[in-house]
């Protein structure tokens, strides 16, 4: 307690309060400051700082492996594309919420350790500052890798003329998504248009609260419709979805009361002031290096992938102009003709030719499902299996043309189905009839007599009677 003498009253009353003797008054208490954090928010912090660093910062070193594995001085866009995908893996095989766990398990422990090694610390405003910068710029690669190729429509293609020959209920629920996203390019680009707006909004710290408004219900609709269709990337697009929180969360409270309750609500002025001038220039040096290189130059690398073909499908060229579906009107087995049947295994229902090295042959032959439902860009014609997986009812096969011998060698693409091939003979007598010859996969001689249909397809007819008004089939 302290003694104070009598000030700031009337002299007249002085007297009277005198006779009580000296005043005492409690010790002055030290009082927090308004930037001070209660103790739960700083070991809440320091579990989400190790969380979202070892989430968001490569610190896996196959990631610096494949970086230095790519050839920079002929980059595609493939390369930039599984570099922004990164998250890290403690377990082989498809991506699991079990990685998340051993993430957690260590942020957990390291937020206890840094709980006992820093107990006099106020606040962590600047770290605070810093892990946000981190999340926002990691959240704005992962947009931007899948959003340019949206834009530039080469995630979901064009159905293949096989797709449009299966039937509906032989396709997986992932893949008549993907289907249906794929005949509809213009809304396509649209989406990534979305996702890249939503991108660059967070490359800026007043504009980053705006754009989780935009990319939330983006991705939250990305996750969803992986867990309705049996995606592969529900993991991927959840840990999209969880950044975006976190960069939400700064604003969260302050919106609320501001729409929601309509009351008075003081904005967060906290900014990180550099002061030295290298400071700044290596902050706009660093910032204008990321636009350049995930925007400028990925946009340009997708674009030009768009332009010279769509990436889930082979590059190889097919036979010259024997592109489309063909019945088949004879079929001969070890010389035995066989008529047309539905539930025959052996014999052939059609055939389609695709522009590309691929030929599909419709039978009632048992086919062994290919579920690959994740985004995978491959560089070779052997691992794209895009217009088999999640189908079923046609066996898919690459084939080699020998125009001396005239002859056609296929394989099975169909990694369940590996090993089996096809040595055939062609003639063309007409442009329209294609005749085949040799050996099938079980080493029976065949004799097919193929026509091709002229087949209009009421997807395509829709979208020129779009632009002319009519539609006739």
């Amino acid at each position: 307690m302290t003694k104070t003498a009598i000030t700031g009253v009337p002299s007249e009353w002085k007297a009277e309060l005198s006779e009580f003797g000296p005043i005492t008054v409690p010790d002055a208490q030290p009082t927090a400051s308004p930037s001070d954090w209660r103790g739960s928010e700083k070991l809440l912090f320091r579990f989400f700082f190790i969380y979202f660093i070892i989430q968001a910062v490569p610190l896996d070193w196959t990631y610096y492996r494949d970086l230095f594995a790519i050839d920079w001085t002929n980059l595609q866009y493939r390369g930039i594309f599984y570099l922004a995908r990164y998250q890290p893996e403690f377990f082989d095989g498809p991506d699991t919420f079990a990685n998340w766990a051993i993430v957690a398990l260590i942020a957990g422990v390291g937020a206890v350790i840094w709980t006992y090694r820093d107990q006099g610390a106020n606040h962590y405003n600047q770290l605070y500052y810093w892990l946000r910068v981190v999340v926002r710029y990691r959240l704005a690669v992962g947009l931007l890798a899948y959003g340019f190729i949206k834009l530039f429509p080469l995630q979901a293609p064009y159905p293949s003329i096989s797709n449009l020959n299966t039937h509906y209920g032989d396709f997986t629920a992932w893949k008549l998504f993907s289907l249906s996203l794929g005949i509809v390019p213009s809304y396509e680009s649209f989406l990534g248009l979305v996702e890249i707006l939503g991108a660059l909004l967070l490359l800026n710290r007043k504009t980053a609260g705006i754009g989780t408004l935009i990319i939330l219900p983006f991705t939250g609709n990305v996750f969803v419709s992986n867990l309705a269709y049996e995606g592969g990337e529900y993991v991927y697009s959840f840990y999209l979805v969880v950044l975006a929180l976190f960069i939400f969360a700064y604003d969260a409270v302050r919106l609320f009361r501001l729409v929601s309750l309509e009351q008075p609500t003081a904005p967060n002025r906290f900014r990180l002031v550099l002061t030295k001038p290298w400071q700044r220039t290596a902050r706009l040096a660093l910032k204008t290096a990321f636009v350049l290189f995930f925007v400028g130059l990925y946009g340009y690398k997708t674009y030009g992938g768009y332009r010279q073909g769509r990436y889930h499908f082979p590059q190889q060229p097919g036979l010259a102009g024997a592109s489309g579906i063909y019945n088949v009107s004879e079929f001969r087995v070890n010389n035995n003709v066989l008529p047309y049947s539905r539930t025959d295994s052996t014999r052939w229902q059609d055939v389609v030719f695709e522009k590309w090295a691929t030929i599909s042959i419709k039978s009632n032959r048992p086919v062994r499902l290919d579920r690959s439902n994740t985004e995978e860009m491959y560089a070779s014609d052997a691992d794209r299996t895009y217009e088999l997986a999640g189908s079923q009812g046609r066996h898919y096969y690459s084939y080699d043309v020998d125009p001396a011998r005239q002859t056609l060698r296929l394989r099975n693409r169909n990694k369940a189905h590996a090993g089996e091939t096809l040595t055939l003979r062609y003639s063309r007598p007409t442009p329209s009839q294609l005749i085949l010859s040799g050996i099938n996969e079980a080493h029976d001689s065949i004799h097919v007599v193929l026509d091709k249909v002229n087949k209009k397809y009421l997807v395509e007819e829709a979208a020129k009677a779009g632009r002319r008004g009519t539609l006739t089939l």
